[in-house]
């Protein structure tokens, strides 16, 4: 088990749920991106396999955590892309 990865995934750690809480408050997909969530969503998975196949200890759950915050964030950007779409498709002035 490494101090540094344990440090690195912490701090990632804890700036996923902001980012989360960001998309869920303002409901905007603004400033978000798509393709660097899924880049890292694989980076988290190439990292839990690793644990898995060649080095099993506790970090593993650190993975799994900044894997569902990633999750939890594309999940809310991709809504707030569609909530955005029916806006712009409903018109100006009008609520979807």
């Amino acid at each position: 088990m490494s101090v540094f990865e344990i440090i690195m995934l912490s701090c990632f750690g804890l700036s996923w749920p902001i980012a989360a809480y960001k998309s869920y408050k303002t409901g905007r997909a603004a400033g978000k991106s798509l393709l660097f969530m899924a880049a890292i969503w694989i980076g988290y998975i190439a990292g839990i396999l690793h644990k898995l196949i060649y080095s099993r200890d506790l970090v593993i759950y650190l993975y799994i955590f900044n894997l569902l915050m990633v999750s939890l964030d594309i999940g809310l950007t991709l809504r707030n892309i569609r909530r955005e779409r029916s806006e712009q498709a409903a018109g100006p002035g009008t609520k979807a």
